[in-house]
């Protein structure tokens, strides 16, 4: 394997990884203004009242996802073992 091999392989590891979070993340982070937004709104400042709903929201979404990431990972591994290397 060459060296470009290798940061090709790096670079498609890393895509898939940030393909993979980013559905959650995307929650998380849409959840969070939500919930920051009501708490400017009633002046309410406490700091589980953003951290709660934002994880409950995330593991969901996870759950909710779940097929899809594990075809995601799926098909990225059959590639990865029929081509010997990066996609």
């Amino acid at each position: 394997m060459t060296l470009d091999e290798a940061a090709d392989l790096v670079r498609q590891s890393l895509w898939i990884t940030l393909l993979i979070a980013a559905p959650m993340l995307i929650v998380g982070l849409v959840v969070g203004l939500v919930v920051s937004i009501v708490q400017a709104l009633t002046q309410i400042q406490e700091q589980t009242l953003t951290f709660i709903p934002k994880i409950v929201s995330m593991i969901i979404a996870a759950g909710l996802l779940m097929p899809w990431i594990g075809l995601r990972l799926v098909e990225y591994t059959q590639i990865m073992f029929a081509t010997g290397g990066s996609p």
